[in-house]
């Protein structure tokens, strides 16, 4: 839903906007002196409608939905990252031994 509101209003009103923005998914567009200037929305809403995720990278972000890997922290994720490097030199050793 899309709301036009004038620059005073947006100034005055800059949390309640942002927070609609956010919540709502409403848009805003903030008219300056008879003629649209901005538009105001979320992040979220910006990403889906302008920028959308390749196709790809939404099968993933599915995937790891559907394993419950998109809830690891940081550190579950860098020590995921370090035992595979262990892995691979471990491999890496192995070979050249041979």
């Amino acid at each position: 839903m899309t709301n036009i509101v004038s620059e005073l209003t947006a100034r005055t009103q800059l949390g309640q906007i942002i927070r609609r923005s956010t919540q709502k998914q409403e848009r805003f567009v903030v008219d300056r002196r008879g003629e649209p200037a901005v538009v105001i929305m979320s992040v979220k809403d910006y990403v889906n409608t302008i920028a959308p995720a390749p196709q790809w990278l939404a099968d993933v972000q599915a995937a790891s939905k559907r394993r419950g890997t998109n809830r690891l922290t940081m550190r579950q994720i860098d020590a995921e990252i370090a035992a595979t490097r262990r892995d691979q030199k471990k491999k890496k050793t192995k070979r050249a031994a041979r």
